[in-house]
């Protein structure tokens, strides 16, 4: 390896929580699962996640961003109890955040944090009922004051704000309809001054307006909750407050529960009245976030003030005073709405907005859906329009499977949040840069394991006990191959391999459907496919078709790039555990989990017929975790957690013509003690790259076990019999790792004439990476020894690497590794 792996590609989705995002100019911050990811939206090159800080252990739910004279810093609080303060590192130093301290004081998940830079002042709510303040100076952080809450409730939300010199009021709210007003004077503690009723439903978002000479001196509090309203609350200096609101704004009470009684905060001379302003009515579903547009931007455009709501209902909404009236009205709303109450987002819904978030200039703005994907919108002056902009995606759960398209020209992941996604490389000229193209699947049961079996089709395995095979639509695979810039497909030799395959394709539907409550993705060429989903066909059919020039957003990956199913492969009795593709015959092979001899069986279809090629092969006790075939498709590698390896020998059916026909496999060897703890995975060496002599009939195989071991493997087939019976297997290299490994994958470039070198990648449950460089020379027959490098941490996931895959050598690069976690992230590395 003549330099260190590069990170050529991140994908993570954003967690689900009001607080767990920030936006500053060139930085946005994000929670996804236990990582903090770094983004920069208005980044010309879209390269998406740059960075993911690993620290917490479990779900951040909270993120800060605060600016500072030195730099950045970064505050984030998680489900583990602790607060965690990242500073930013010199510009060229990676990652660009370095943690700086840890608060662990609390003793419930940190759910909201707020922060007051020139006072160093931070607030912390958690659900252990308690906020908690501290002092933040240059040596270090400083626990000044714990506040029990009274009532009894678990803070959501807070918001600070410096009032006057030396006055500060914190504003706490969450599982209780009321919003307490905390003051302090000075270096004093926190008291609770005010508090403030009207709402009907737990309080999810506060954000403070600090005065403003030019708008107003007085301070304006928004309050989101799921009573499905938001409230205006205005802090005046003038303790003399007009019960009809100031500024010429009008209020007129709608119920009883709109109380505009005057309460009071601050001490001494430095009083400020609390009234009731605003009821703002529009929103149909829970509200979970409020901001208001940064101030530095409002005074520069307008006097005016204008805040913005996400909420449930799919929809995001921008409000602000209406200067005929001096009502609050909603002048933009943006989103989505479905016709299908309860629909899933397959079907068209969103799921609603957790996080709405102003841009640093005010012309932009991002939002976090259900799917923990990022939609953005720009402001069009000419037009007076907001249009979508290109966000990012990624998944929200464990990442359970990896695979490759054959031809390499794109990645198939699948995860226990239940989709299947598709990503591949935009190319502009020298730019370059990966996007989610396509989400095929969106599934009810946990997807367990996913491989393609040609550039048009894959087939994946959940917990619900059968596998599905899916088909391309044709939008899909003319958007890849525009963003590759490759040729039409009847431009293109290589693909289809064969004019029955050209057909095929020729025969796909545009696009497909799930029906509300559904599993199976419908194909939908026309309203009079099917009449039971005739209204759904109408809908989709008069919505526009994906881009063809530019990656897909998220209102498209949602809707138009399901992939209709083909066919459904029934036999397994338990979850399906592992899916693997011949590369050259017509078969696939899939495994189930198993407590029993019954069930773990390994299966066989034909992939010309999608029916199974009986019997299944016997020979494992327990689950059978991995599965494997060689390059030429002429050996199966299976392991277990009984600790078994076993070799099956495929025996190719008379070359007759009959496509129906696909051969049997026969047990050829097996270890039953091949490694000390249970077998999680395995791997075949590309071949050696010669033909006609004994060497190339020489396979090269890999295991990865828990007892903390990879084991390299040769098998001689030139020894076995014609039936594969008393084929040689020769242990090679041991190489001992420090935790559990659960992942092994060999690059794609093959021994040759030259004596190149090829990497064996492998991974383990502390997300560790290491790098074996096998260097073989064809005159020697003894196996020389293997050179192991790690990769460095800040590249690796933060948790267990669930599946590694090198991407196929078609002349498209350099070697390139995808790596998938269970820390949700997907990342590419290019070796």
């Amino acid at each position: 390896m003549t330099s260190p792996p590069q990170l050529e590609f991140l994908a993570a989705g954003g967690n689900r929580h009001p607080s767990a995002a920030d936006w500053v100019p060139g930085l946005l911050a994000f929670g996804a699962g236990n990582n903090i990811a770094v983004w920069d939206p208005d980044d010309l090159y879209t390269t998406g996640i740059h960075t993911l800080l690993n620290g917490h252990t479990d779900v951040v739910n909270v993120v800060k961003i605060v600016e500072a004279a030195s730099g950045h810093y970064l505050i984030s609080g998680s489900c583990d109890n602790s607060i965690r303060i990242w500073r930013e590192q010199p510009q060229g130093q990676y990652p660009p955040f370095q943690e700086w301290a840890c608060m662990k004081e609390h003793s419930g998940a940190v759910n909201a944090i707020a922060a007051l830079p020139a006072k160093g002042v931070l607030a912390s709510g958690a659900a252990d009922a308690t906020v908690k303040v501290w002092q933040i100076a240059s040596e270090g952080v400083s626990l000044v004051q714990s506040i029990s809450l009274k009532p009894r409730f678990l803070p959501l939300a807070l918001a600070v704000v410096d009032v006057s010199d030396g006055n500060i009021v914190l504003a706490v709210a969450g599982t209780m309809a009321s919003i307490q007003l905390y003051g302090r004077h000075g270096d004093g503690d926190f008291e609770l001054q005010a508090t403030l009723t009207g709402h009907d439903g737990w309080i999810r978002s506060l954000d403070f307006l600090p005065p403003d000479a030019e708008r107003s001196n007085d301070i304006l509090l928004a309050s989101a909750s799921q009573d499905k309203y938001v409230r205006l609350w205005r802090l005046r200096r003038d303790e003399t407050t007009a019960t009809n609101g100031t500024n010429g704004s009008v209020f007129k009470p709608v119920k009883a529960s709109l109380s505009n009684k005057t309460q009071h905060v601050g001490f001494d001379q430095d009083k400020y009245a609390v009234t009731f302003e605003a009821l703002l009515v529009g929103h149909e579903d829970w509200i979970y976030s409020a901001r208001w547009l940064p101030q530095d931007v409002s005074s520069a455009s307008s006097t005016t003030s204008t805040l913005l709501t996400a909420s449930a209902d799919n929809s995001i909404a921008m409000w602000s005073v209406e200067e005929a009236s001096g009502l609050w009205v909603c002048n933009t709303r943006l989103g989505e709405i479905s016709s299908q109450k309860g629909s899933t987002t397959a079907t068209g819904s969103t799921g609603g907005f957790w996080i709405g978030l102003w841009g640093p200039k005010g012309t932009s703005i991002a939002s976090l859906g259900r799917t923990g994907s990022w939609r953005r919108w720009s402001f069009d002056q000419e037009s007076d329009t907001w249009n979508q902009s290109l966000g990012i995606s990624g998944h929200i759960q464990d990442v359970a499977g990896l695979s490759w398209a054959p031809d390499g020209s794109f990645l198939l992941t699948t995860s226990h949040d239940q989709t299947s996604r598709l990503f591949a490389q935009w190319t502009r000229g020298d730019e370059l840069s990966w996007h989610e193209i396509a989400r095929p699947q969106i599934h009810g049961y946990d997807l367990n394991c996913i491989a393609a079996t040609s550039p048009h089709q894959f087939v994946s395995g959940a917990d619900e006990k059968l596998l599905r095979v899916f088909d391309t639509p044709k939008p899909v695979d003319r958007l890849l191959r525009n963003l590759e810039n490759r040729p039409s497909l009847n431009d293109e030799l290589a693909i289809p391999d064969s004019d029955e395959d050209a057909s095929n394709h020729s025969a796909l539907p545009e696009t497909a459907a799930m029906p509300v409550l559904g599993l199976s993705n419908k194909a939908i060429t026309g309203p009079e496919t099917d009449p039971d989903t005739a209204a759904e066909v109408d809908e989709v059919s008069t919505t526009p078709l994906l881009p063809t020039s530019t990656p897909s957003h998220e209102s498209h990956l949602a809707r138009h790039t399901l992939y209709p199913e083909r066919e459904k492969l029934y036999g397994h009795g338990h979850e399906i555990s592992c899916v693997a593709a011949s590369p050259t015959y017509p078969l696939i092979a899939t495994a189930c989990r198993a407590s029993s001899i019954d069930h773990a069986v390994i299966r066989i279809y034909n992939t010309n017929t999608w029916r199974e090629v009986k019997p299944p092969l016997e020979a494992h006790s327990l689950t059978v975790t991995d599965i494997s075939l060689s390059a030429d498709g002429k050996w199966l590698l299976s392991v277990g957690r009984d600790r078994q390896w076993v070799l099956w020998q495929y025996h190719p059916p008379p070359s007759d013509g009959d496509t129906k026909a696909v051969g049997t496999f026969t047990k050829a060897a097996a270890d039953l003690k091949g490694h000390a703890r249970m077998i999680l995975s395995c791997a075949w060496a590309p071949s050696r790259g010669e033909t006609g002599s004994d060497q190339a009939k020489q396979y090269v195989f890999a295991t990865a076990s828990r007892d903390k071991s990879v084991k390299i493997w040769r098998l001689e087939s030139s020894l076995s019999a014609t039936d594969g019976s008393g084929a040689a297997v020769t242990l090679l290299h041991t190489h001992k790792a420090g935790s559990a490994v659960t992942a092994v994958a060999f690059s794609a470039a093959t021994w040759s004439d030259n004596h190149m070198p090829i990497t064996l990648a492998f991974s383990t449950e502390t997300g560790e990476i290491g790098l074996c460089t096998l260097a073989k020379n064809a005159e020697v027959t003894d196996w020389p020894g293997v050179t192991t490098k790690m990769v460095e941490k800040s590249l690796c996931p933060s948790k267990a690497i669930t599946a590694l895959r090198f991407r196929p050598s078609f002349k498209r690069g350099p070697e390139m590794l995808a790596i998938g976690s269970e820390d949700n992230s997907v990342r590419l590395l290019t070796i």
